[in-house]
């Protein structure tokens, strides 16, 4: 059975019946650069268009304040099919013209183990209104894309998400183990839940979870969404071979993405050598198989550094259905990347001076991060410092047990006092960056301080910028994906 076939046959239950397998997936990159605006136009050119499911609450929530001058936010949520919640987050978040130059945003529920309806109807909606905006008036491919490392979020996003008929799934950061179940649980309107892992616990009769129950959270029952496929975003094949052994845990395919794919990706294996450049040497015990990938019977696509031409081509001898390409979206026009830093990148990349370091400590996650070095951003030393440390919006928390039992939160960037009183070292916090802050500053939603103080972007991409090569001054997806295609 080829790929294409193994993927496009229906499958047991109410799986989601699609075509062949898209040769492209445009990856979902950062808090809100992967927008609906920039999957749709994927998805229009019949390529798999993904939108970014990190902190859609967030940004749903912010851009409710800014006033939605194009009212399109307003229309998707005027077809969830629970109108009393979206009154209740029009009535909390929206602003008629906009709440005014400098005026800070109203924060929004953070996640937590401790149950919290509000939180829940917030993330069903905002993920309901991105998808439904990236799939309206055609019928291409839509997906969303979400981090294992944020289980909170996961069942009211994915289920918000699958309202709107997404068609797949991409979790990453982390092994996304449970996520089967919890597409088939939610596609069957049963209560869902996710194992969420919990610092310090150590009595194995004590699970923490995260459940969502789609009718009582819609106080309704509607009709049951379809059940989309699911890929496990990998970087290497013993991790693809782990999910692939049981029905339970097996993925419908994987994305495969090498350390040089912008975000977050995998530490070295063995032994931490750094180049001179400070970045992590990645040496043979990273690499990735194919021919192992090939022997799990499931389509695979390849990511990072496959962007330029030539690329389709490698992983398709290699086995591959196709390959995920972020970086070259990501400065396209469609990006929901602020349109001045955007085009700033794209001078420097085209001028070969734009630098993306695999930084070891930026991230709170423990994973290295690729940051842009911009100036006036937070890869820039002075304005990283000038920054007070704090943690308001928490999605990289890690819940943890404090010496009573009961349950906490930490992240390595916030005060280093505070994490130090939670039993955590200080030099955890040595480096650390607020990729919450700084991801949204980087799509216009930069948190405004009562002290007047404005939060700096933090950018990512991915280390190999050939993509450019032959593309537009000014290019489009449209643009990208027909260079790609044109071998």
């Amino acid at each position: 059975m080829s790929t294409a076939e193994s993927i496009s046959e229906p499958l047991a239950g109410d799986r989601r019946h699609l075509p062949e397998p898209p040769v492209l997936i445009q990856g979902g990159m950062g808090v809100g650069v992967s927008g609906w605006r920039l999957a749709r136009a994927v998805a229009l050119a019949g390529q798999l268009g993904v939108v970014s499911g990190t902190a859609l609450d967030a940004t749903l929530a912010r851009r409710l304040q800014l006033g939605d001058p194009d009212g399109r936010l307003r229309h998707a949520l005027a077809s969830f099919p629970a109108p009393e919640v979206t009154e209740r987050i029009l009535r909390r978040y929206y602003v008629a013209g906009g709440a005014g130059a400098g005026a800070p945003y109203r924060p929004v529920p953070r996640l937590g183990l401790r149950p919290n309806p509000a939180r829940d109807e917030l993330t069903v909606a905002a993920n309901f209104a991105e998808v439904f905006l990236a799939k309206e008036g055609h019928d291409g491919l839509v997906g969303v894309n979400y981090l294992e490392k944020i289980q909170l979020a996961t069942p009211a996003a994915a289920y918000g998400a699958m309202l709107a008929g997404v068609d797949y799934v991409l979790v990453g950061a982390g092994i996304p183990a449970e996520i089967p179940r919890l597409l088939d649980d939610l596609a069957a309107h049963r209560a869902a839940e996710l194992t969420v892992a919990v610092a310090g616990e150590d009595d194995p009769a004590r699970r923490h979870t995260v459940r969502l129950d789609p009718v009582a959270l819609l106080g309704r029952e509607v009709p049951p969404p379809a059940r989309p496929r699911f890929l496990a975003i990998v970087s290497s094949h013993v991790l693809a071979a782990y999910l692939a052994r049981s029905e339970a845990t097996r993925p419908d395919g994987f994305v495969v993405e090498s350390p040089v794919a912008g975000g977050h990706s995998a530490p070295p294996r063995g032994r931490l050598r750094l180049d001179e450049e400070g970045d992590p040497v990645y040496g043979p015990r990273d690499e990735v198989d194919p021919a192992r990938l090939v022997a799990l019977g499931l389509p695979f696509w390849l990511a990072g550094g496959y962007g330029t031409p030539g690329g389709v081509a490698r992983a398709r001898a290699a086995g591959a259905a196709g390959v995920q390409v972020g970086s070259a979206f990501a400065l396209c026009r469609e990006s929901g990347l602020d349109a001045g830093l955007r085009e700033r990148m794209l001078r420097s990349a085209r001028a070969g001076t734009l630098r993306v370091r695999n930084d070891l400590r930026a991230s709170p996650t423990g994973f290295p991060f690729k940051i842009a070095d911009v100036p006036g951003t937070m890869s820039d030393p002075d304005v990283h410092a000038e920054r007070s440390r704090l943690c308001d919006l928490g999605y990289l928390r890690t819940p943890f047990v404090k010496p009573d039992g009961a349950i906490g939160y930490r992240c390595p960037a916030e005060p280093v006092d505070t994490y130090v009183r939670k039993g955590r070292p200080a030099e955890e916090t040595a480096g650390r960056q607020c990729l919450c802050n700084g991801l949204l500053a980087a799509v216009g939603l930069g948190q405004n301080r009562p002290d007047g103080y404005r939060e700096p972007p933090l950018l990512t991409l991915g280390q190999d910028t050939g993509f450019l090569d032959g593309l537009p001054d000014d290019h489009g997806a449209a643009d990208v994906i027909a260079r790609l295609l044109a071998e």
